[in-house]
């Protein structure tokens, strides 16, 4: 079977558009998880850097703004995972299904 028959098939396949549209709605989802704390993060640091500033206790030298930053960064890491989990789960299945579907 040649090339632009299997891709015709594959995009005329509904799990295609299914496939397009799960992974598309995690990442925006997973985006704005990240990318809401972080601006919001750094608006704060660019307009209120006292607010950051301010130790965690009166005798420490540990301001604010670390544990914050390694939430976020930890944050990160952890909407990667979340990706990755379920790119190498349901959107695999999916993919293989249409391929499989698609070479028939």
């Amino acid at each position: 079977m040649n090339q632009p028959t299997v891709q015709m098939k594959i995009r005329q396949n509904p799990k295609f558009a299914e496939l397009v549209s799960k992974r598309t709605r995690l990442a925006i989802l997973l985006s704005l998880i990240v990318l809401a704390p972080y601006y919001t993060f750094m608006m704060i640091t660019a307009f209120n850097p006292a607010l950051l500033a301010q130790p965690i206790s009166p005798d420490s030298v540990i301001t604010i703004g670390w544990p914050v930053g390694a939430v976020l960064l930890i944050g990160s890491w952890l909407t990667t995972a979340v990706y990755v989990y379920r790119a190498n789960g349901e959107f695999d299945k999916l993919n293989k299904e249409l391929l499989h579907e698609a070479c028939q």
